[in-house]
């Protein structure tokens, strides 16, 4: 008998950190992959994967993209005021293509009532594919590691209305490895919403101090208003949409929607996250 030929994995968003990072482990594990992505030129050349572009908003790509794919990496599309369109647009698409699991990254503490802008859109996201009859997993992320170090400012300054606020900030390498290995067997994941977090909830103080350390150049934290953060803001000339997520970034820290520490990446994984101290030592080589 002639062996059968194991069903791709897509993996959207290919092109960026996470979805980059995914396809490259399953590509190690020597799985079959559909990248789908906006710009093919930039998609990565991996052994045994294929590249299709299929922009989210593009639901007749996404289908002959899909068709034949059992099991989907769905991350978030860039921030922008359609992204809930696009998402619907994908979700519907990935149904209609026959999709039977779509492992989404979505937000820690989506829902509606979210201080932060996107985790409700997230929650959008959540509700269309419970709804979809899909079999789904929801990876709620903390914000990134890489966003903790990216606010700096050139000045040293970190700014923001985060006051004592805690997050658990989380690294795309943490992430991504637990992706690939719930893509690699999504059954046992099904209907599961996973909380991915650091394994410490740091204030942006102690964000500052340990730059400081590890980096050996002052970094401070400044607490600002929330009017104080609109105007500081100005500079970069955001339209509205873009100022509230940038805002409601410190403000939903500051109201303790963040200060949450979970063990779901070693539950799942068998390995637990790495702190941020550990993450900007190899960021440095």
């Amino acid at each position: 008998m002639t062996p059968e030929i194991p069903a791709p994995i897509a993996v959207t968003g290919a092109t960026g950190q996470l979805g980059g990072r995914v396809a490259r482990l399953l590509s190690d594990a020597q799985v079959p992959l559909r990248l789908l992505v906006r710009t093919p030129e930039k998609a990565p050349q991996l052994p045994n994967a294929t590249v299709h572009r299929a922009p989210y908003g593009d639901g007749d790509a996404v289908t002959e993209a899909l068709a034949g794919v059992g099991t989907v990496f769905m991350v978030s599309a860039s921030e922008s005021e359609d992204r809930e369109a696009e998402h619907e647009e994908f979700v519907a698409a990935a149904a209609n293509a026959g999709v039977r699991h779509v492992v989404y990254t979505s937000f820690l503490g989506a829902s509606p009532e979210a201080t932060f802008t996107f985790a409700r859109t997230h929650a959008d996201t959540e509700v269309d594919l419970a709804a979809s009859g899909m079999a789904y997993t929801f990876l709620q992320d903390s914000f990134y590691m890489d966003v903790a170090r990216g606010v700096v400012g050139q000045d040293g300054i970190i700014r923001g209305p985060a006051g004592q606020g805690r997050c658990a900030f989380v690294a795309h390498d943490d992430v991504a490895r637990t992706a690939a290995h719930i893509l690699r067997d999504p059954a046992p994941h099904q209907g599961h919403a996973y909380r991915l977090t650091g394994p410490e909830a740091l204030t942006f103080e102690d964000v500052a101090r340990i730059i400081t350390e590890v980096e050996g150049h002052p970094v401070r934290f400044q607490d600002e208003t929330v009017e104080e953060a609109y105007e500081s803001r100005k500079a970069w000339n955001p339209p509205p949409w873009q100022a509230d997520a940038w805002v409601s970034t410190y403000t939903a820290i500051a109201a303790g929607e963040l200060d949450v520490v979970s063990g779901d990446i070693e539950r799942v994984t068998g390995t637990a996250p790495v702190d941020f101290r550990t993450f900007l030592h190899a960021r440095r080589g």
